[in-house]
């Protein structure tokens, strides 16, 4: 009997660590190739900004969701880089800047049309400004 107590305890106890380690489990972090690149004018004739950004997304549900708004932030983040100047994104602190600012728009843009609930970070994987 002693033995029988011991192994249902011995059970049970297993069973409450493995439901305490299945509520500690974090959605899982992916990243979001925004594709195709961006190419956009600057404000000097034959001047472009190539980027390829991805977005720090956690969650697959709100993997989902930013996919469907992706037009809404390719037109966004368009309008961003559109136009700069070439002479500021040439240190690594305005790049910086600009990386700031495409969160931000990328938030506000997801706020507007939804909610930007798993939306955590842009990245920059290639930055070339010709």
């Amino acid at each position: 009997m002693r033995f029988l107590l011991l192994f249902l305890g011995l059970i049970f106890s297993g069973w409450v660590l493995a439901q305490d380690a299945a509520d500690d489990v974090q959605p899982a972090i992916e990243y979001l190739e925004m594709s195709p690149k961006f190419t956009v004018n600057l404000d000097v004739p034959r001047k472009y900004l190539l980027i390829n950004v991805q977005l720090m997304v956690e969650g697959k549900d709100n993997m989902e969701k930013i996919k469907k708004h992706l037009p809404a932030l390719r037109h966004e983040l368009i309008m961003l880089y559109s136009g700069r100047n070439a002479n500021e994104l040439g240190t690594k602190e305005q790049r910086e800047a600009l990386r700031l600012e495409s969160v931000e728009a990328v938030r506000n843009a997801l706020d507007k049309y939804d909610n930007s609930d798993g939306f955590r970070d842009v990245f920059f994987s290639e930055f070339l400004v010709n």
